[in-house]
C-alpha cells in the first residue's frame, strides 16, 4: 500500500523556511582548480599579483627614443642621427634611456644618416610597467564569480590554477521530471557548482530513499514527487533518511516544496513542474549554494515599475520582469509560463506581508542575464 504525504494545513513562511535551511551552513573549503575548471566558480582568497608588464614595453613596433632628444623634429626640419635608432617589436622591453616609440613612418633610414621626422611625448607607443596589471591587485576578488575576463588576467600573470570554492551539488531526479531536473542542473552549473545527477529507480519512497544514499555532497536536491499525489513520495523518503524542516512553503509557485537535512547536509525537495521548481531553486536552493560558495550578495538592478504589481497577502509570490525604456515591465506574477521564464531578464519576490507595489515604485530585481 502506498503512503501519501500530506501538506500541513498552515504553510511555512518563505523566510522562516530559508532561515532553518541555512542554519549551520558554512562555505566549503577552497580548492585549486585549473583555469577552465575555475570558470563560473566563486573565487576564494588569493595572493596579490605582481605588476604586469614588470617594466616598460613597446606597445607597437617602431623605434625607441628619449622624447626630449626629439624636440623640434619634423618633416620640414628632420633631426639627423649619429647612430642607427634601436628597433623594438611590440612587447619588447624599452631600452634604458628611452621613453617613447615612433613608428617606421616617422623615421627615415633610407639615406646615409637616419633622420627623425616627428616629435614624441614621454610614454608615446609605450605600455608602462603595471599598465595591464597593477602590483597588489587580484585576479578576482574573493566572493566574486570567475568570468572569462578574469581568466585573461590570470593567463597574463602566468597563472595556471585559481583558488575557488566549488560546492558539490547532488540532484536526485524522481522519474517523470527529467526536463525540470536538467533545468536545475544547468542552473546549478552556471552558479559554479559541481553537479552530480542520478534518477531514482521508481517514484516510491523506498526507491527515492535509496537514491538519497548515493554519495556525499554539500547540497542535496530532490526534483519531483514533493506534492500530495498518490505517487508523490519524495518527502516521505527524506523523512526516512533525515529530518523535515518544513513541507509546504508559502511560495507561489512552489508551495509543495520542502526543506530538510540528511545528517548535516541541507536538502531541498523541488516540485516536478518547471515553474514551481525554478521558484524554489531561486528562493531556497540558490541561497544555500551561495552560502556554501562564500559568494557575496548578488547584485540587483533598481528600476521603477511600468505598472503596478498586485499580490496576495500571506504568500510570497515570484515576479518575472524585463526592461523596457528604463522601467521594469511585468511578465508574470505567481503563475510562470515557460515563455515568461525564457523571456525574463530578472526576478523578484513580493513578500507574504505585502499586497504588491504601485506603478512607479522603484524595486530591486535579481538579474538572470550577466
Amino acid at each position: 500500500m502506498t503512503t501519501t504525504q500530506r501538506l500541513p494545513t498552515t504553510l511555512t513562511p518563505l523566510d522562516r523556511a530559508l532561515d532553518a535551511l541555512l542554519l549551520g551552513v558554512e562555505p566549503v573549503a577552497p580548492a585549486e582548480l585549473t583555469l577552465a575548471e575555475a570558470l563560473r566558480c566563486i573565487a576564494a582568497e588569493m595572493p596579490p599579483l605582481q605588476a604586469h608588464p614588470p617594466r616598460d614595453v613597446a606597445a607597437a613596433d617602431g623605434y625607441a627614443f628619449g622624447a626630449r632628444d626629439l624636440v623640434g623634429a619634423s618633416s620640414y626640419s628632420p633631426l639627423p642621427l649619429s647612430v642607427p635608432p634601436v628597433w623594438v617589436e611590440a612587447g619588447d622591453a624599452i631600452p634604458d634611456g628611452c621613453d617613447c616609440v615612433l613608428d617606421s613612418d616617422s623615421v627615415d633610414v633610407s639615406g646615409p644618416l637616419p633622420q627623425v621626422l616627428a616629435e614624441a611625448i614621454p610614454g608615446q607607443g609605450v605600455r608602462r610597467a603595471g599598465g595591464d596589471i597593477a602590483a597588489g591587485s587580484f585576479v578576482v576578488e574573493a566572493g566574486r564569480r570567475v568570468l572569462p575576463r578574469h581568466l585573461l588576467i590570470a593567463r597574463a600573470a602566468g597563472l595556471e590554477r585559481l583558488n575557488v570554492r566549488r560546492p558539490r551539488l547532488r540532484i536526485v531526479n524522481v522519474p517523470g521530471g527529467s526536463a525540470t531536473a536538467d533545468l536545475i542542473a544547468e542552473s546549478a552549473r552556471t552558479a559554479g557548482a559541481e553537479v552530480v545527477s542520478s534518477t531514482a529507480a521508481g517514484r516510491d519512497a523506498g526507491s527515492v530513499a535509496a537514491a538519497l544514499d548515493d554519495g556525499a555532497c554539500d547540497l542535496l536536491l530532490i526534483v519531483g514527487g514533493s506534492g500530495v499525489g498518490r505517487t508523490d513520495a519524495a518527502v516521505t523518503a527524506l523523512a526516512g533518511r533525515g529530518e523535515i524542516l518544513a513541507h509546504g512553503i508559502a511560495l507561489q509557485p512552489g508551495r509543495t516544496s520542502a526543506v530538510g537535512r540528511v545528517g548535516k547536509t541541507p536538502v531541498v525537495a523541488l516540485p516536478g513542474a518547471p515553474d514551481q521548481a525554478i521558484a524554489a531553486w531561486w528562493t531556497l536552493a540558490l541561497p544555500v549554494l551561495d552560502r556554501l560558495s562564500g559568494r557575496r550578495p548578488r547584485k540587483t538592478v533598481n528600476l521603477p515599475l511600468a505598472r503596478k504589481i498586485a499580490s496576495s497577502v500571506g504568500i510570497a509570490e515570484i515576479v518575472l520582469v524585463e526592461r523596457q525604456q528604463d522601467m521594469w515591465s511585468t511578465l508574470a506574477v505567481g503563475e510562470l509560463s515557460l515563455d515568461a521564464i525564457a523571456r525574463a531578464e530578472a526576478w523578484l519576490v513580493v513578500s507574504g506581508g505585502s499586497e504588491g507595489f504601485a506603478t512607479g515604485t522603484a524595486i530591486d530585481a535579481y538579474m538572470l542575464r550577466e
